[in-house]
């Protein structure tokens, strides 16, 4: 993998961008010691892809969500007795 210095990197950043976007990453040193990698994002990263909604269509929610543990829920507020004691 290619290694550029800092003033390169800073003077060419946009060519060297281009290049890695292409597949051709480099790595970036300071005083020839290497500091930071720059390789290509996968395509999923690099177009943006949404994770929102991906389960549409293979789950179904109970018409009654909101209401399960009402039960229970009222029993932990109210202080019902329970069978179990103190």
């Amino acid at each position: 993998m290619r290694m550029v210095n800092m003033r390169e990197a800073k003077t060419h950043l946009s060519r060297l961008v281009e290049r890695a976007a292409l597949g051709e990453g480099f790595i970036i040193a300071k005083a020839g010691k290497p500091m930071v990698k720059v390789v290509p994002l996968a395509t999923g990263e690099a177009q943006g892809t949404s994770r929102l909604g991906f389960l549409k269509g293979q789950r179904k929610v109970p018409d009654d969500f909101d209401r399960i543990g009402d039960e229970e829920i009222r029993r932990l507020f109210e202080g019902a007795a329970d069978d179990g004691g103190p």
